[in-house]
């Protein structure tokens, strides 16, 4: 019998939905749901936005956290030919109404918990704000289930071909604005096969997956696990540590991913030692590296596991991966290239890097990115001429080197997003927050290091003449408008900031 070959990215829930109809799919908030409800709750919803007029190419925003009707919508928007975009649910009205606007989305499928930011973001395009909220909601508020209802049953066909438009997934960009990431169904199915086939996925794996939907490396944990056939337990965040540990225990957990975030608050708990946690198959970390002494503490911890560490971006989801057995002979590297990709280094000539030399890295396949959403420029200057006439191939804009094995080493970032629990930070975004509250005269974001976190934001702040803000009225401020992920951690009021010679401010010069 030949391999089933997906085309579709909502292929991995109808075709694993097939084989294992009764096997649970996803458990959350103690519910279990299994892939024959799945497929068939998303083809109701599928049908819901085709009867509010969305067709193939629009694009359907979900705004909502970690949950089963985040999980459906997805699958639902591809069933109806759209792309989706899954939005972080602390995303404030303001930037919540450019990203709506922005992506020109038809319908917005939102939480009762966001209905206010839905409300006060306002968009032209949209067709339909759909509010899902829970049963007991009201006579006049429909629930997840009555929506879905009310589009009636069956398979949809979405016409959809692999070279159409899957997702968008919105990332902090230089600039200050955030920036589309356009992800065909042949992106997204190229990544989640590269990364299922390393890290050896089978139907018999439980993914637990405490990352936020939102960020591709949470949505890819639930695209895997569908398209393997595997049980995903879905959390709303780690911020719980010890209920995460009696999810592991209780659903006999085989796959954890993370961040070194959530690894050294799990690493953290007292008598964690006695918890038995034997069915570990595999620990995956990406975002920043983790320090030996997490390494080596996940160990003792795991002993069955393997431990992978990885590097990415958005713009083509996984880059590399270091095999679990190099960890003690490489613990500084990220590995090689995935399968079915090629990566290699660049010098400042735009020639291939010697082993040892320091470069651009530049990435090839199928996982690559689309480009960005109506950025023409943005994208020109990631996506150059590959080997091939026509080929585009992704310019990562980070500094690496690479040994004589071809195991990458990250060097640095060549421009200055800062990277905090695994999300990426625009520092422009921030400072332009910071210049909308009255008394702030010269602001500017940085990234500092932190032990848990990777990096952490700090804001270095000088005040108007007579302002009396006080390091409390800036947090506060941005509280109310950025995600709870990019507000800064610490701030340093200053008389002024140091500049440089053409005025701007100087921001090597304020550590």
């Amino acid at each position: 019998m030949r391999p089933f070959r997906h085309t579709l990215v909502n292929e991995f829930l109808e075709h694993s939905a097939a084989l294992y109809p009764d096997k649970t799919a996803l458990v959350h908030a103690g519910n279990r749901y299994t892939y024959a409800w799945l497929d068939a709750a998303s083809n109701k919803l599928a049908a819901a936005l085709l009867a509010e007029g969305v067709r193939r190419g629009d694009r359907v925003a979900i705004f909502m956290d970690n949950c089963m009707e985040a999980v459906v919508s997805i699958f639902a928007a591809l069933k109806a030919g759209a792309a989706f975009m899954v939005i972080n649910h602390t995303t404030k009205a303001e930037k919540l109404q450019y990203l709506l606007n922005n992506s020109r989305a038809k319908v917005l499928l939102a939480q009762a918990a966001g209905a206010g930011a839905a409300s006060g973001a306002a968009c032209p395009y949209l067709a339909r704000t759909i509010i899902s909220h829970p049963r007991g909601g009201g006579p006049s508020a429909p629930t997840f289930e009555e929506i879905m209802d009310a589009g009636g049953g069956g398979p949809v066909d979405s016409g959809c071909i692999d070279l159409d438009l899957a997702s968008i997934i919105y990332t902090s960009g230089s600039t200050g604005q955030p920036k589309g990431v356009m992800l065909s169904h042949l992106n997204m199915i190229s990544a989640a096969h590269s990364i299922t086939t390393y890290l050896e996925n089978r139907e018999t794996d439980v993914i637990m997956n405490v990352l936020p939907i939102s960020f591709d490396y949470g949505l890819y944990q639930v695209l895997m696990g569908f398209m393997a056939g595997a049980e995903v337990v879905l959390e709303k965040s780690f911020a719980f540590p010890f209920q995460i540990v009696e999810g592991i225990r209780k659903e006999r957990v085989t796959g954890l991913p993370g961040v070194p975030t959530f690894f050294s608050l799990l690493l953290g708990l007292e008598e964690i030692d006695r918890y038995d946690f034997s069915s570990i198959r595999y620990i995956t970390n990406t975002a920043a590296a983790l320090p030996l002494s997490h390494i080596r503490r996940l160990r003792e911890l795991f002993p069955h596991a393997s431990i992978y560490s990885m590097y990415g971006l958005t713009e083509c989801k996984r880059v590399s991966f270091l095999p679990p057995g190099q960890i003690d002979a490489r613990p500084a590297s990220v590995g090689r290239g995935m399968p079915n990709e090629e990566v290699y280094i660049v010098n400042e000539k735009g020639e291939r890097a010697a082993p040892g030399e320091t470069g651009e890295l530049v990435v090839r396949g199928s996982n690559v990115m689309m480009g960005y959403w109506e950025m023409p420029g943005e994208t020109a200057r990631r996506l150059r001429p590959g080997k091939y006439p026509g080929e585009r191939v992704l310019h990562t804009g980070d500094l690496f080197r690479m040994d004589e094995e071809g195991y990458l080493y990250f060097v640095a970032r060549k421009d200055d997003i800062i990277k905090c629990r695994g999300e990426k930070v625009s520092p422009r975004e921030i400072e332009n927050v910071l210049y909308s509250l009255e008394g702030v005269q010269e602001a500017a974001a940085v990234g500092v290091p932190d032990e848990i976190c990777g990096q952490v934001v700090k804001v270095y702040v000088a005040l108007g003449k007579g302002c009396a803000l006080t390091a409390n009225d800036i947090l506060g401020h941005c509280s109310r408008h950025l995600e709870n992920f990019m507000v800064p951690k610490k701030v340093e009021i200053r008389q002024s900031l140091p500049k440089t010679a053409t005025g701007k401010i100087d921001k090597n010069g304020l550590h």
